[in-house]
């Protein structure tokens, strides 16, 4: 299946987890990144049971703390 991860076209095999696609694109600090599937935000404790479908849109995200 095809999936536009981080605004590249990338081929997974069929069965996709978020959880899994965070092993395999080797996601800095996975216990610390928020993940959008398409445009929708999916709660950490659900990465292991979300399923990916072709053509989904995944983007990872870090929020960083900071300033004055």
């Amino acid at each position: 299946m095809k999936l536009n991860v981080a605004g590249t076209t990338k081929e997974y095999e069929e069965g996709l987890t978020v959880a899994r696609l965070i092993e395999l694109e080797k996601v800095e600090s996975p216990l610390y990144v928020t993940v959008a599937l398409n445009d929708d935000y999916v709660e950490s404790g659900a990465f292991d049971n979300t399923a990916l479908q072709d053509g989904d849109t995944v983007e990872f995200l870090y929020f960083m703390g900071g300033g004055r």
